[in-house]
């Protein structure tokens, strides 16, 4: 699926001197930050979820734990 991407002329003119120096195209580098990026908010939300289900299920025990 292709996309337009809008850059201000700071943040282009840094993926482009990043291009040069790595050797790799500009999408390239655009597609690596995206896939970095969801990577990590799937991480964030996995570790969310798993805190949400532990203090669910241990509220007792955290409470006690608090006194």
């Amino acid at each position: 699926m292709a996309m337009t991407l809008r850059l201000t002329d700071e943040e282009t003119e840094a993926l482009r001197r990043e291009s040069e120096l790595s050797g790799r195209s500009m999408q390239d580098l655009a597609r690596m930050g995206v896939r970095e990026y969801l990577a990590r908010m799937g991480h964030t939300r996995l570790v969310a979820d798993e805190l949400d289900h532990v203090v669910t299920t241990y509220a007792e025990a955290l409470r006690r734990l608090g006194e």
